[in-house]
């Protein structure tokens, strides 16, 4: 019988989905990462989200190995280019959790612009920092979108709905008929940093992208304005994000995803001007559900074919 290993947890919709297509769903979930591969000999697919990293060494021990399937969109925990040379499809769901995202960036956007993981603790705390928790509107700012895909163009949607000015930055420039129909302006990375009220970071991490916002970068920001991270932990240089946080350079910055994870240490700790999560970017019932379902269908239809 074809089997499936299931290493991350999917919706169960999914399960069933790959069961009623008569393929064996082997429950990985629970076997620690690091003795992954004495389980993995006989699978013919293998499905993981971002927890599980998919490795030379779960490779090679996967002798049967056909499919190697990420619900989620970034592919970072998987090797690739190896698997591909050993004849191995790699596949992920890139459509499902955009939304989820999109939605969790206008969020944080929000929580920074108006304090308002600041003011949480604060009366908490027993205190009442009205007079402290002063912010600023989205309306009539400008977001500066570095990454222009898909979660980037649903981000450009909402943030306009919200009455900001969008312009973006990718090394793919849309066609002209794409940045008018969602309102958006093109500029070079120097010039968007430059007069963006809000950065969001909305890109993969390659060589290229690692550290793309360093200590240059990020004095080149408009005084007082904020940053995003809710793509991939590594884009941003910490320690540069800091130093800018504290000194007042920035009015502020938000976090989803980090260099390490899980976050359990930072100097960003210290800092009120910060909001920090759980890299819960794709984490809804709606996100999940559609993410282990395209898997789920993907998956499938390569064992079958």
């Amino acid at each position: 019988m074809v089997k499936v290993g299931i290493c991350d947890p999917i919706s169960e919709e999914g399960i069933q989905l790959l069961k009623a297509k008569g393929l064996e769903v082997v429950d990985l979930t629970s076997v620690p990462k690091e003795k992954l591969q004495e389980h993995v000999g006989d699978l013919d697919a293998i499905v993981v989200r971002s927890a599980t990293k998919v490795r030379k060494d779960i490779i090679d021990s996967a002798k049967k190995l056909k499919v190697i399937g990420r619900a989620g969109v970034g592919l970072d925990n998987i090797d690739v280019d190896y698997a591909k040379s050993k004849g191995i499809a790699v596949i992920n769901t890139p459509d499902a959790t955009s939304i989820s995202v999109a939605e969790l960036t206008i969020g944080l956007i929000l929580a920074v612009m108006r304090k308002i993981s600041f003011g949480d603790r604060e009366i908490r705390k027993g205190s009442w920092p009205k007079k402290k928790c002063k912010g600023i509107e989205m309306y009539g700012k400008v977001l500066g979108v570095i990454g222009i895909g898909r979660i980037g163009r649903e981000v450009a949607k909402r943030a306009r709905a919200f009455g900001m000015r969008v312009i973006y930055y990718d090394i793919y420039r849309l066609p002209q008929n794409m940045e008018e129909e969602l309102g958006v302006e093109y500029m070079e990375l120097d010039d968007l940093v430059s007069i963006a009220d809000v950065v969001s970071l909305h890109l993969p991490l390659t060589e290229e992208t690692r550290h793309l916002i360093d200590k240059s970068i990020l004095e080149k920001m408009k005084e007082g304005s904020i940053l995003i991270n809710a793509a991939r932990g590594g884009i941003v240089d910490e320690d540069a994000l800091y130093e800018a946080l504290q000194s007042g350079k920035l009015y502020g910055a938000a976090l989803d995803v980090y260099e390490v994870e899980p976050l359990k240490e930072s100097k960003l700790f210290e800092l009120d001007n910060v909001v920090l999560t759980p890299h819960i970017g794709a984490q809804t019932r709606e996100g999940q559900r559609r993410a282990g379902v395209e898997i789920a269908k993907k998956v499938a239809e390569l064992l079958i074919s």
